[in-house]
C-alpha cells in the first residue's frame, strides 16, 4: 500500500484511462520504434518510445493538458502559473492556449533559448527568475499568492501523474510483450503515472528509473524514506534537474519503481549522438537519459528481455546538439587533432598538407603555433584538426604522416566504444 500525506490522492488506473479520453484529440500517439542495432549490440529487443515527436516537444502536454481541463471555471478565468525548466513550460504554454486562458511561466535565468522562445511563441507570458528549477519554484509561489494564480505544479499532482500516466497504455497496447520499461526521472511525475498504469495491468514488469549523476535526489531520498533536496544541480539533461523529488511522487516511486540507477553527463552526450546517428532522432539531454543507462551498461539486460526505453523529450538548444556532435565525432576517432613542426619558410605547409591528401584525411581546422609553442625559432608549430573514416584510418594516417619524415604528436581523447 503506498501511503502520502492525506491531502494527496493516487491516480487509479481509471483516473489514467479517463486522462486518455480527455487527451484523445490532444496528443499525438507517438511511435514506438523498433532498434536493430542496440538489439543486437546489448542481446535483447529494444524498442523506443519517441515521444520526443510529440506536441510540444515533450510528454508534458499530456499532465498538463489533463490537469486545466479539471480546473474550474473560476480557476481558469484567474490565470495560471507554472515553473518550469522548459517542458512543463511549454506543455503548460500549450494547454492554456487550447483552453484560451492566460498563462504565465518562470523558468531560471540561464534556460535554453530554444525552450525559452518555444514558450513565448505559444503565448505564454515568460519570466526569468534565478539559476535552478527550484529557484523558480519558490518565486512562481510567491508571484501566485500576489497575483492570484492558479498554480499547475510540474509532478507533484495527480492530475498531472494521471496525464502521463496515459504514455505507458501506450507501450504497453504497442507491444505488449514489454517487460522493461526505462524511464528519466527529474521530479518524478512521468515514472509514477507510467508504473501506475503499468503495473496495475503487468504487475510483473520491470520499472527502472535514471537520474542525472549531477542532480540525483531521487535515491538519496528513497534511502531517506523521505524528500530530499540535494545541493546542487549541474548537468546537461535540464530537464530532469530536479533537486528533490515530490511528496506524492516518492512514495509511488518507492513502492513501484524496480531499480533507480544514475547517469553521467558523458554517458548522456554519448546517447544523444547515438540517436542522432543511429536512430534518426534527436532527443535532449534528459530524453537520452533511458538511453543512456541502457547503452552504458547501468541496466543489465537479458536475452529473453523486451525493453522499451522512453526518449521523453526533444527540446535541445541547436547549438549544444552541434557541439554534441562535433565532440561524439571526436570520441569515435571520427575527429583527430595531430601536432607537429615544419620548416618556418614559405611553401612548407603545401607538402605536409599534400601528404594528409594522400592518406585519404580531410583537413577540418589547421593553426600556426610559433611562440606559444616555444618550437625552434626556425620551426612553426602546425595544429590540425583532421576528418578520418574511423579510429583505424585515424592510426594509418599518423602513421603515413610518421613515415614521410614527420614527428607526429596526436591529443587522445577518452574513446567511446563502437
Amino acid at each position: 500500500m503506498i501511503e502520502v500525506e492525506a491531502h494527496f490522492m493516487i491516480p487509479t488506473l481509471a483516473d489514467i484511462q479517463t486522462a486518455r479520453q480527455e487527451l484523445r484529440d490532444i496528443i499525438i500517439q507517438t511511435p514506438i520504434l523498433p532498434n536493430e542495432r542496440l538489439s543486437n549490440d546489448i542481446g535483447a529487443r529494444v524498442y523506443l518510445k519517441a515521444e520526443n515527436t510529440q506536441r510540444s516537444g515533450s510528454f508534458k502536454i499530456r499532465g498538463a493538458y489533463n490537469k486545466i481541463s479539471r480546473l474550474t471555471a473560476a480557476e481558469r478565468a484567474r490565470g495560471i502559473i507554472a515553473h518550469s525548466a522548459g517542458n512543463h513550460a511549454q506543455g503548460v504554454a500549450l494547454a492554456a492556449k487550447l483552453f484560451d486562458i492566460p498563462a504565465t511561466i518562470v523558468m531560471p535565468e540561464r534556460a535554453p533559448l530554444t525552450k525559452v522562445v518555444a514558450t513565448r511563441r505559444l503565448g505564454a507570458e515568460i519570466m526569468l527568475h534565478g539559476e535552478t528549477f527550484d529557484d523558480c519554484a519558490a518565486f512562481a509561489k510567491e508571484l501566485q499568492h500576489e497575483r492570484g494564480l492558479t498554480a499547475i505544479h510540474p509532478f507533484n499532482d495527480p492530475d498531472i501523474i494521471a496525464g502521463q500516466g496515459t504514455l505507458g497504455l501506450e507501450i504497453i497496447e504497442a507491444v505488449p510483450e514489454t517487460n522493461v520499461i526505462i524511464v528519466p526521472i527529474g521530479g518524478g511525475g512521468l515514472i509514477s503515472g507510467i508504473a501506475l498504469a503499468v503495473k496495475t495491468l503487468m504487475p510483473d514488469i520491470r520499472i527502472i528509473g535514471v537520474q542525472a549523476e549531477g542532480c540525483a535526489a531521487v535515491p538519496t531520498s528513497l534511502a531517506a524514506g523521505q524528500p530530499v533536496t540535494v545541493p546542487v544541480s549541474r548537468t546537461i539533461a535540464d530537464g530532469i534537474a530536479v533537486k528533490c523529488p515530490g511528496e506524492l511522487t516518492l512514495p509511488i516511486i518507492q513502492e513501484l519503481v524496480d531499480e533507480v540507477v544514475t547517469v553521467t553527463d558523458d554517458e548522456i552526450m554519448r546517447a544523444i549522438a547515438y540517436a542522432v546517428q543511429n536512430a534518426h532522432l534527436v532527443v535532449e539531454g534528459a530524453g537520452a537519459a533511458s538511453l543512456a543507462a541502457l547503452i552504458s551498461g547501468k541496466v543489465l539486460s537479458r536475452s529473453n528481455d523486451t525493453i522499451c526505453v522512453t526518449l521523453c523529450g526533444g527540446n535541445i538548444d541547436g547549438n549544444l546538439l552541434a557541439r554534441i556532435i562535433e565532440q561524439s565525432l571526436v570520441r569515435q576517432g571520427r575527429y583527430i587533432l595531430i601536432r607537429t613542426t615544419v620548416d618556418d619558410r614559405p611553401g612548407n605547409l603545401a607538402p605536409l598538407i599534400s601528404q594528409v591528401a594522400q592518406a585519404g584525411a580531410g583537413v577540418v581546422d589547421i593553426f600556426h603555433r610559433r611562440a606559444v609553442w616555444l618550437a625552434p625559432v626556425d620551426r612553426a608549430g602546425i595544429e590540425m584538426v583532421l576528418e578520418v573514416r574511423d579510429e583505424q584510418h585515424g592510426q594509418t594516417v599518423v602513421q603515413h604522416l610518421t613515415e614521410a619524415g614527420y614527428h607526429v604528436e596526436r591529443e587522445w581523447p577518452g574513446l567511446w566504444p563502437e
